[in-house]
């Protein structure tokens, strides 16, 4: 287990990222939320690392769940979403991939984007 920040989820809104630990993680979180952002990331990304407190306001903010998948850890999984670079979000509603996005996105632009598919 990566982190515990989905070892104490809620059944509702999720405050803070959610580390994925398998394909059948991820498949279970799209699934049982209404809008997930998930990010790619990579411990030793620089831009990535400057997403970080971006995502974890989004996190507390929206009501979109945030979820991390470390590229490193799952290389299959990130190779099933075509990730070429880190960071690359991935936006799911109703359970379906949306939108994809690699780089660094600011604050109101991924607050947009989610806002586009919550309300």
């Amino acid at each position: 287990m990566a982190t515990d920040a989905h070892s104490g989820t809620p059944g509702g809104s999720i405050d803070e990222p959610v580390s994925i630990e398998s394909e059948t993680h991820l498949e279970d979180v799209t699934a049982a939320h209404d809008v997930v952002l998930v990010d790619f990331y990579a411990d030793w990304c620089g831009p990535c690392q400057m997403l970080e407190p971006v995502l974890e306001g989004l996190a507390g903010e929206t009501a979109a769940v945030i979820a991390k998948v470390d590229v490193d850890e799952h290389q299959q999984l990130a190779g099933a979403f075509g990730v070429r670079g880190v960071p690359t979000l991935a936006l799911f509603a109703d359970g379906e991939q949306v939108e994809q996005h690699t780089g660094v996105l600011p604050a109101d632009r991924l607050r947009d984007l989610i806002e586009g598919y919550t309300e």
